[in-house]
């Protein structure tokens, strides 16, 4: 990983899966709404993840506690969704100078690993254990370190896009479209099967009877034969939302993207052909994906077929709508927020998620002759005192967005990118 110097954006590529940038010929298009749709999805995501108090949320910006949806829950598959179609163009531009395919797989899989290994070291952070242990009274600096590495969470959503991306590129490398639609067609309907035709062990029912339940469907009962419960989720233990069994059908998400990412390479065809090919397509998936929902429920713990075409249609409209706007319309002066954090997304999610991680847990201070985590006191002492709970809560959350856009404007004014 590295930081380098980028040439103005009127001469760059911006590879959305590892915000890597490069030099391309001046005769390859560019769609500025690329960076804007990745970018609007990153601001989101941190929009959402950094509330001042997780006790008063507005409910367009919480999970759907199981089954269902809210806008939060778009966000995970619209990065998959963002990082099929720059794999598409990334290898496509790579063959077209040439590379070969041991040379791309060779790329695929650093790209891959070094992404995971940022998601297993933000887990880590601060990479001994914080706080009491409750089985070790007095434990010294190497067993709070031992204990940090058998608890750690081997999983998350760094790893899971690692996994995803690995997969996704590999898969559709040397296959075609028609391949292509195959293997997502098995995926989808082979998790559908798997999830509510086998027997969920130890249950002696069939899984759909399950799938109202956190922790008594088979990718719940997979998460803890695999991981252990010392590696899933600290917020379930017994289920973990990136476990690896839901992993499967996320890999279709990506694979979607890479087929619209074929779409929107198609130059021979008007912008606004391929415009409409993605309404199309988006509208399609999602009354896929409401239909599919009558048997096999919406839900993004356990990244449901059902989900994947609903929210792949979702992020086709979406997209479409931006292209629209900012490519086809060129209404653009609202986009430079959404390009600064769009082109630097592992800075984003990396600097946001290690902040956050000090602030709510790590980094304490006195308040009102108690001691609490920096966040809660800022929230209490800016806040919460001239505004109701739930928008004191979001007033955080936007300034905590803010914040990053700042940090983040400077190493865009700098032309500094993230390198993987």
């Amino acid at each position: 990983m590295s930081t380098a110097a980028a040439p103005r954006m009127t001469s760059t590529r911006y590879d959305a899966t590892t915000s890597t940038v490069g030099a391309i010929s001046p005769a390859r298009e560019r769609l500025l709404s690329l960076d804007v749709f990745r970018g609007i999805t990153v601001a989101g995501m941190l929009l959402v993840n950094n509330p001042g108090t997780w006790s008063a949320i507005f409910p367009p910006l919480e999970h759907a506690e199981w089954n269902g949806w809210t806008p939060t829950d778009l966000i995970f598959p619209f990065f998959l969704f963002i990082v099929g179609i720059t794999t598409h163009l990334s290898m496509s531009a790579r063959r077209a100078r040439g590379d070969e395919d041991r040379a791309l797989v060779k790329q695929i899989l650093r790209r891959g690993i070094i992404i995971y290994l940022l998601g297993f070291a933000m887990a880590m952070f601060p990479f001994y254990q914080w706080g009491t242990i409750q089985s070790l009274p007095n434990p010294t600096a190497w067993e709070k370190i031992i204990y940090r590495i058998e608890h750690v969470r081997l999983l998350g959503v760094l790893p899971r896009i690692a996994i995803v991306y690995i997969c996704a590129a590999l898969v559709t490398l040397k296959t075609t479209l028609k391949q292509q639609i195959i293997i997502i067609a098995t995926l989808l309907f082979g998790y559908w099967f798997a999830m509510t035709l086998i027997p969920v062990p130890g249950e002696h029912e069939i899984g759909a009877l399950f799938l109202h339940t956190h922790d008594r469907n088979l990718a719940a009962y997979l998460d803890r034969l695999i991981l252990g419960t010392n590696h899933t989720w600290i917020g379930s233990v017994t289920f973990d939302p990136e476990g690896p069994l839901s992993t499967i059908p996320a890999i279709a998400t990506a694979m979607l993207g890479v087929i619209a990412g074929r779409w929107i390479a198609l130059k021979e065809k008007p912008l606004l052909e391929r415009i409409s090919g993605l309404f199309a397509a988006g509208s399609i998936g999602m009354v896929i994906g409401l239909m599919w929902n009558w048997s096999f429920p919406i839900n993004k713990n356990l990244w449901t077929s059902s989900y994947v075409m609903f929210t792949a249609g979702m992020a086709c409209v979406t997209l479409a709508t931006v292209m629209w706007i900012v490519d086809y319309s060129s209404v653009k002066g609202w986009t430079k927020p959404f390009v600064v954090f769009g082109v630097n997304p592992i800075v984003a999610f990396v600097g946001s998620g290690v902040m956050a991680r000090l602030i709510y847990t790590l980094w304490h201070v006195a308040y009102k002759g108690k001691s609490i985590a920096v966040q809660d006191a800022i929230y209490q002492s800016v806040f919460l005192p001239w505004l109701p709970p739930r928008v004191a809560s979001l007033a955080f959350a936007i300034s905590f967005v803010l914040l990053w856009y700042g940090i983040l404007s400077v190493l865009y004014r700098r032309k500094i990118i993230l390198k993987v």
